[in-house]
């Protein structure tokens, strides 16, 4: 009794929960993986990727598959969700209170390849 079915309202906001937690972890091991990388070499082979993939992303305006999958879930658990790319909802209240324009996820993108060229100019200097 009070129990929500499987695949309910509760179920579709902690799955929409996962899917934020996991896109937050994968853009930290976007920005960071580089350190892992130090660590050990072989991380590269999934570093690399991730760097490529959220380097399109940001530069080519397409939207990360884990946006809109938060956003269904978030809508079917009769939760608000948000229109905008989860770096717009996500981040940039974190780095701009006041907003973030659309070319600053061109900076984004740009940054991500030029951060993970540098540690990975330590790494082969190292």
């Amino acid at each position: 009794m009070g129990e929500d079915p499987p695949g309910g309202a509760r179920g579709s906001a902690l799955a929409a929960d996962g899917v934020l937690i996991a896109h937050a972890l994968f853009a930290l091991f976007a920005v960071l993986g580089a350190f892992a990388v130090m660590l050990d070499w072989r991380l590269a082979v999934v570093h690399l990727p991730t760097v490529i993939w959220s380097s399109v992303v940001n530069l080519a305006s397409w939207t990360c598959p884990l946006t809109p999958l938060e956003q269904r879930l978030r809508a079917r658990a009769g939760q608000p969700s948000y229109q905008e790319s989860w770096i717009q909802h996500y981040i940039e209240p974190l780095v701009r209170p006041l907003g973030m324009p659309r070319h600053m996820e061109l900076v984004a993108g740009v940054s991500i390849v030029a951060w993970n060229a540098c540690l990975y100019g330590i790494i082969v200097l190292w």
